[in-house]
């Protein structure tokens, strides 16, 4: 049973505000410094950023869990105002649905700090933790670090590029990858161990 537009802005709302309370507590380990640090990144180019983004892994939430195919359509709309709008399936055989997100990107921060908005009332807070220098990949984290994402240009990533970023997450930001899960883009890797569970199979 689907809810409806208005009980799932409640929903959204309790259960942010309930992650964001969260701190996860994570000794980070040496590793080699990645291509950009929260201390040290460089810009983000809002230009280059823009465009189709798959979701190809994440920590799974209330919000997304159980979702397959998922894309992110990241467009601006001007200075500094981005719309993000959030495609997904909850099956491969389910009809394909959508999320509109509107935020607004901090400059001082190179525009690494997002905020943005669900709903048009309901505010979350979304960091650029790193992004590829082609910006061929970006992983996205989220205060409290109970969340994240890996994104891509494309629908796949090798197995070893997607470890490394994995790695990245848990050593370089703190985030809990033990609940990292990979996002089914393809019907294949249903069932797949690593891939995230769909709502409908």
């Amino acid at each position: 049973m689907s809810l409806n537009r208005p009980l799932r802005a409640v929903l959204l709302l309790s259960t942010l505000s309930l992650l964001s309370a969260c701190a996860f507590r994570h000794e980070a380990k040496p590793t080699p410094a990645p291509v950009a640090t929260e201390a040290t990144g460089a810009p983000i180019d809002l230009q280059k950023f823009m465009g189709t983004w798959y979701v190809i892994g994440r920590v799974p939430n209330p919000i997304e869990r159980g979702h397959v195919a998922s894309v992110n359509e990241f467009s601006l709309r001007g200075d500094q105002k981005v719309s993000i709008t959030y495609r997904y399936r909850n099956g491969f055989s389910e009809p394909l649905q959508e999320l509109t997100v509107r935020a607004s990107v901090d400059e001082e921060s190179g525009n690494h700090n997002w905020r943005t908005w669900f709903y048009k009332i309901v505010p979350t807070h979304t960091r650029v933790l790193e992004v590829a220098p082609d910006y061929s990949w970006a992983m996205l984290g989220y205060p409290g670090r109970e969340m994240a994402w890996i994104f891509a240009r494309q629908p796949d990533m090798d197995k070893e590029l997607y470890k490394e970023l994995a790695t990245r997450l848990r050593d370089e930001y703190g985030v809990n990858t033990d609940k990292l899960k990979r996002v089914p883009q393809h019907p294949e890797q249903v069932d797949r161990l690593g891939y995230e569970v769909p709502n409908v199979r």
